[in-house]
C-alpha cells in the first residue's frame, strides 16, 4: 500500500475512532466527576462540563498509527512521551495539580522525545551564501528540543478558552504539517499529522459551540506535545531559512499568545504560570464578539498562517510572505466591520438587562 493510501486511511480510522469514543468517555467523566466548575471570570461556559475529551483524541491518533505503521523508535518513543502527557493531563482535570509538578512532568515528556531522537540539530544560516547551517553540538540542541517541545506543549493549553478553540486551530495546524511534509517528502511526519487532524476534527462535533465536552489538560497539553515533536521532525530537518520559519508560522497563533501572556505577567510581576484573562480570545470577547465569532476570528488566522507555509515549502519564502501580507489587510478591516456591528447590539442587549 502506498503511502498516500496509507495517509488517508490514517486520517479516516483516527477521525472515527475519536468521534465513536467521545461519548463514552464524556459518559466516564461524568461518572467519575472529571468535570470543570464556571468558577471564575476566565472561563466562558455557564454549567458544569465534563473535561478528559482529549482521551479519545488520544485513542483514535495511537490506534490508527499502530494499525497502519511499523514499529519503529521514534514511533514508540512519540507514543510513550504522548501517554506521559496524557496521564497527567487526567490527573490535572481530575485533581487540579500544581503548575510546577506540571511543568517537571512535561519536561521528562520532552526528555523522552529527545532521548528517542526528536531533536533540533542545527538552524538555517540566512547569512550563509551556500545554505550552510549552524550546527548545535548535542546538549545545546537537546536544551533547545526540550525548551520548544513544553513551549509549544503550554501554548496549545493556554489558547484552549473557548468552545472548538484548541481543536480547530490544532486541526488546521497539523494540516498545514501534513500538506508541508507531503511536499518535504518526510515519510515519518506525514501519517503522524495525518492521525493528529483525524483526532482533532473527529472531536470538534462534541467540542463546538455549544459544547458537549471539553477536552481538558489531557487534550490540550496531548496536541501541544504532538505538534511540537513533529514541528522538530519535519520542517526543523531543513537547510533553509523557510525550513526554519515554517514551524513558527504554522504554530504562530498559540505562539504569540503564549509570548505575549508571559510579558503581560513578568511586567505586572505575576509568576509566569498563573491564569489570567488576558488571551487573545478573551480580548476578542470583551470587545463584543461572541464565542463562534471569536473562535471563527482566531480560525481565519492560523488558517492564514498555515497556508502561507504550505506556499512558502512549495514556492518558496517571498511568495509566502506576499500571500500573507496580502490577506492581512482584507482580515483587519473585517474584524473592525465586524466589531463596529456588535458593539451597538451589545449595548443595546445590556441596557435591557440593566432595566429588568
Amino acid at each position: 500500500m502506498s503511502l498516500n493510501s496509507n495517509v488517508l486511511f490514517i486520517l479516516v480510522v483516527s477521525f472515527m475512532l475519536s468521534f465513536m469514543s467521545t461519548p463514552i468517555v464524556k459518559f466516564l467523566a461524568e461518572k467519575f466527576g472529571v468535570v470543570d466548575e464556571p468558577k471564575d471570570d476566565r472561563r466562558m461556559h455557564k454549567k458544569t462540563m465534563p473535561l478528559m475529551g482529549g482521551l479519545a483524541m488520544f485513542y483514535g491518533f495511537v490506534v490508527s498509527l499502530a494499525v497502519f505503521l511499523p514499529a519503529s523508535r521514534k514511533l514508540i518513543g512519540l507514543f510513550i512521551g504522548s501517554l506521559i502527557i496524557v496521564i497527567v493531563g487526567i490527573i490535572d482535570d481530575k485533581k487540579n495539580l500544581n503548575p510546577l509538578l506540571k511543568l517537571v512532568f512535561q519536561i521528562i515528556a520532552a526528555l523522552v522525545a529527545v532521548y528517542f531522537g526528536y531533536a533540533i540539530n542545527f538552524f538555517s544560516n540566512p547569512f550563509s551564501e551556500n545554505n550552510i547551517p549552524f550546527f548545535l553540538s548535542t546538549p545545546y540542541a537537546q536544551i533547545i528540543s526540550v525548551i520548544w517541545i513544553v513551549g509549544i506543549t503550554n501554548a496549545v493549553n493556554f489558547i484552549d478558552g473557548l468552545d472548538g478553540l484548541a481543536a480547530g486551530v490544532s486541526s488546521i495546524a497539523s494540516l498545514s504539517i501534513l500538506f508541508i511534509s507531503i511536499i518535504m517528502e518526510n515519510s515519518l511526519v506525514t501519517p503522524i499529522a495525518a492521525a493528529l487532524a483525524g483526532c482533532c476534527i473527529g472531536f470538534l462535533p462534541f467540542n463546538s459551540n455549544p459544547a458537549k465536552i471539553f477536552m481538558g489538560d489531557t487534550g490540550s497539553m496531548f496536541l501541544g506535545y504532538v505538534l511540537a515533536v513533529i514541528s522538530i521532525q519535519g520542517a526543523f530537518k531543513g537547510v533553509t531559512l523557510v525550513s526554519f520559519a515554517l514551524p513558527m508560522l504554522v504554530l504562530g497563533l498559540p505562539l504569540f499568545d503564549t509570548l505575549f501572556a508571559i510579558l503581560r505577567r513578568i511586567i505586572r510581576h505575576k509568576p509566569i504560570m498563573t491564569a489570567d484573562r488576558g488571551h487573545l480570545h478573551h480580548r476578542l470577547i470583551d470587545m463584543g464578539f461572541n464565542q463562534k465569532q471569536a473562535v471563527a476570528i482566531m480560525y481565519s488566522i492560523s488558517s492564514l498562517l498555515g497556508i502561507g507555509a504550505v506556499v512558502m515549502a512549495a514556492r518558496g519564502m517571498v511568495q509566502g510572505i506576499i500571500l500573507i501580507l496580502s490577506v492581512i489587510p482584507i482580515l483587519v478591516i473585517a474584524l473592525f466591520i465586524a466589531a463596529s456591528r456588535e458593539h451597538p447590539t451589545e449595548k443595546s442587549d445590556s441596557n435591557t438587562t440593566e432595566e429588568k
